[in-house]
């Protein structure tokens, strides 16, 4: 799969034509999907002078509900691989989350750098995955801009299992949530009886969150208060 600007008149990005013609050595003759990004798509041959459309365009609807998974980034690469499986899972928003104990922090410049490769590494993951509508990626965010909202869960050791109500699960740094960040009225969530690093966390999440919207696990009846 390749994404366009206009499915109408689709044309290769420099990057997607040498990707495809120069790496994948793809020949005139052979097909590929080109995407919008917004979830449409058509079937188009490679040409001598790009791409040629050889199918109706064809759109899927958006997945309901939306799940977005926010989470503290971390040090080197391990924040761009937890964009990527989202992106293969298909979560709709991917946040990165401001947290008081954070091992990175980000200055405006630095935010807009490393939110544009998360733009470029969930372009790539989409289309190795075939998926035709890209995530959102979002500018990062604190818990209290999320405090009081019932469909927003914060993931913490021993919380509730996750329900189909919580679309909105926030994964925390390394260090933990700071004191006043457990005092939010924000549900607690568990995603498991190990301590997870924070990339691996946030895929857990987003795994449970699409297969619950999906319907392959059923919700989990329970009593024990969620803990803080």
């Amino acid at each position: 799969m390749a994404f366009v600007d206009d499915l109408l008149t689709p044309v290769l990005d420099h990057a997607d034509e040498r990707h495809l013609l120069g790496v994948r050595r793809l020949r005139n003759g052979e097909q590929i999907i080109a995407a919008d990004g917004a979830g449409a798509w058509r079937h188009c041959v490679i040409d001598r002078e790009g791409l040629v459309a050889v199918s109706d365009i064809i759109i899927e609807p958006p997945s309901t509900p939306s799940i977005t998974v926010a989470f503290a980034p971390v040090k080197g690469d391990r924040s761009e691989w937890a964009v990527a499986k989202l992106t293969e899972l298909g979560i709709e928003r991917i946040v990165a989350l401001e947290t008081s104990r954070a091992a990175v922090r980000w200055d405006d410049a630095a935010a807009a750098k490393a939110l544009a490769r998360w733009e470029r590494v969930a372009r790539e993951a989409a289309a190795q995955a075939r998926r035709p509508r890209l995530p959102e990626i979002s500018r990062c965010q604190t818990l209290d801009e999320l405090d009081g909202d019932p469909t927003v869960a914060m993931a913490v050791p021993g919380g509730a299992p996750l329900s189909p109500l919580h679309t909105v699960v926030c994964i925390g740094p390394e260090g933990g949530w700071s004191d006043e960040e457990r005092a939010l009225d924000l549900s607690a969530v568990g995603l498991g009886d190990q301590v997870l690093r924070t990339e691996t966390a946030a895929v857990s999440a987003g795994v449970i969150l699409t297969a619950l919207r999906g319907g392959t696990v059923a919700p989990v009846e329970h009593e024990r208060g969620a803990q803080r």
